[in-house]
């Protein structure tokens, strides 16, 4: 049950992002540049960042429906799933491992990242940008699990609708969509 009076029906961040429009799409413009615009990471790895920061912050619609994006991209559910639970054993490149790892860090405390870290990462082939992206995709995920958790709002447990949520995320993107199509974000 939402903490607030937010639209009825929508799942997760969509209800937070109708009740509030004109901060939705700042949201959903970074949404969109961080995990679907063109990009040194490819977005299955990006969805798979932001899935897992989702995961360790414990928040169901976040981690489902870009877990759920991560695998439309991917072709591999099982990967997802890998990468929530165990990232350094899951068949992922080395340098995915070590920017999930950063990307862990940021979800804990930014300060914890440090620059072994990021040097162990340049060692398997990351980029500054990627480095970048991946420690804001981390520090946004936090802001957008906090945002879809601290409302309370509305987490549908039909695994399908995550599914078809994450093609659509998958194809489309995270642009603000037209009032007869929501978009997830967060």
């Amino acid at each position: 049950m939402p903490h607030i009076h937010l639209p009825e029906g929508l799942p997760g961040i969509t209800a937070g992002f109708a009740f509030r429009p004109e901060t939705a799409r700042p949201m959903r413009e970074l949404a969109h540049i961080l995990l679907h615009e063109p990009s040194s990471l490819t977005p299955g790895e990006r969805e798979l960042i932001a899935t897992y920061v989702s995961s360790r912050n414990n928040c169901q619609f976040c981690q489902l429906s870009h877990g759920a994006a991560a695998a439309s991209h991917l072709g591999d559910a099982s990967v997802v799933n890998q990468v929530k639970t165990d990232f350094a054993s899951a068949p992922v490149s080395p340098k995915l491992k070590a920017l999930l790892a950063i990307a862990g860090k940021v979800q804990q405390d930014g300060k914890l990242v440090t620059a072994a870290d990021v040097e162990a990462a340049r060692k398997q082939g990351a980029t500054d940008l990627d480095i970048h992206d991946t420690v804001l995709i981390a520090a946004a995920f936090c802001m957008y699990n906090r945002y879809v958790d601290g409302l309370g709002t509305w987490q549908p447990t039909d695994p399908e609708m995550y599914t078809q949520m994450g093609k659509r995320l998958a194809a489309d993107g995270y642009k603000t969509p037209s009032p007869r199509q929501p978009v997830a974000a967060g």
